[in-house]
């Protein structure tokens, strides 16, 4: 992992999605700053934002916004990407991050996808020393978010800490979920 700006990451996603979004009149919003930078492996974040955008693609009706964002607080720096979608209910939320999981089968089909997108962001995101969480209101849409290391963050292996000794591996960190009423 190398300490790497962000904007140019979330631009290329978004000019990946770019298409996707024009042909649903979708408006996608990219929000950076220049400087924000994190520990990171360009080509595995990039994969992990493309697959947020294109799930809030498809899953926003039409005509309404994406909005891909960039934000460092609290010691740590987060991608966010929210939607104005359906959301998510509640007794979705606990399993979002698991390989294969769909919340609609019907209309995941329909839609296409093959319920692997959201466990390799988890993945990507675990990769990165960080995790990944979600904010959902049913009717509102969702806020996804990645958690990374500041650039400035001392360099460490997945799910370990600084301290530990070989073989001492710490359980991974269960994706948060928030479910507002």
């Amino acid at each position: 992992l190398k300490p790497l700006r962000l904007a140019p990451i979330l631009q290329s996603a978004f000019e990946t999605c770019q298409a996707k979004a024009e042909s649903r009149a979708i408006s996608v919003i990219v929000n950076c700053p220049s400087d924000l930078t994190a520990r990171i492996n360009a080509t595995l974040l990039e994969q992990a934002v493309v697959n947020l955008l294109d799930n809030a693609i498809k899953y926003s009706p039409e005509a309404s916004h994406v909005v891909a964002r960039g934000v460092e607080e609290a010691n740590e720096v987060r991608i966010e990407v929210a939607d104005e979608g359906q959301g998510i209910a509640a007794e979705h939320l606990p399993r979002l991050f698991e390989r294969f999981y769909r919340t609609d089968r019907a209309r995941s089909r329909a839609l296409g996808g093959t319920g692997l997108g959201l466990a390799i962001v988890k993945h990507i995101a675990e990769a990165h020393g960080g995790h990944v969480s979600v904010d959902s209101r049913p009717g509102r849409g969702s806020t996804f978010r990645l958690h990374l290391q500041p650039a400035t963050a001392t360099a460490k292996r997945p799910g370990r800490s600084g301290d530990d000794h070989p073989g001492d591996q710490q359980p991974s960190p269960q994706p948060t979920v928030e479910q507002h009423p």
